[in-house]
């Protein structure tokens, strides 16, 4: 069983159009937030890695399934978890409930950036391995 990292985010009033749904680009926003939160839980925080040591983690591939409506008020729990570590990216897979209901799900590759150069990179070793250590065993 694969290790994963969850964390909640309430569902604000910004985050929703005028019925009180939530609002898709605002669900992309609290994504990005939550991955900005498991890098910083990993070890590598992006305040760190992208201005001390010019690297970060661009998405290069994300695909997301809305199964229900979410609304103002929801406290939406993410789950994210590692399924596979490249050379140079990381795919995690997202769902997301309130309570026990599954909202969504979402399919996202992050690659390892040089961000001087704009070009993909290897992972530095200690990144691998914490990655790696999310992974399923066997």
């Amino acid at each position: 069983m694969p290790v994963s990292f969850t964390t909640d985010r309430m569902l604000n009033f910004g985050d929703c159009d005028i019925s009180g749904t939530a609002y898709y680009p605002s669900y992309l926003n609290l994504l990005n937030g939550v991955i900005e939160e498991f890098w910083t839980s990993i070890g590598f925080p992006w305040h760190e890695i992208i201005w001390k040591e010019r690297w970060g983690t661009p998405t290069v591939h994300l695909t997301c399934n809305f199964s229900k409506p979410s609304f103002f008020g929801d406290r939406l729990t993410f789950r994210l978890t590692v399924t596979r570590v490249g050379r140079s990216s990381v795919t995690i897979e997202h769902t997301v409930h309130c309570g026990a209901e599954a909202r969504w799900s979402g399919h996202q590759v992050l690659a390892a950036s040089r961000l001087d150069e704009h070009t993909s990179m290897v992972w530095p070793e200690p990144v691998k391995a914490k990655l790696e250590s999310f992974l399923a065993p066997g």
